[in-house]
């Protein structure tokens, strides 16, 4: 069931990092999505992944809130 919740989560940030260029929300869903992978590294024991998707999580807020709004 993780492994599930693995790659739904990964698709998720992928797909939002594949559509940043759309709309600046969708870099705060890629945040989101970095989040929810950073979980997924955790529960599954790869903690140094867990930790990098949370430094990622942080980098895309940051650049969500220096973006201007169209």
């Amino acid at each position: 069931m993780v492994t599930l919740y693995g790659v739904v989560a990964v698709t998720f940030m992928m797909t939002m990092y594949a559509l940043e260029g759309r709309h600046r929300n969708f870099t705060l869903a890629f945040a989101l999505g970095c989040v929810l992978s950073s979980l997924y590294g955790f529960l599954s024991g790869a903690w140094p992944f867990g930790v990098v998707e949370l430094i990622w999580a942080g980098v895309a807020v940051r650049k969500w809130q220096t973006a201007s709004p169209r």
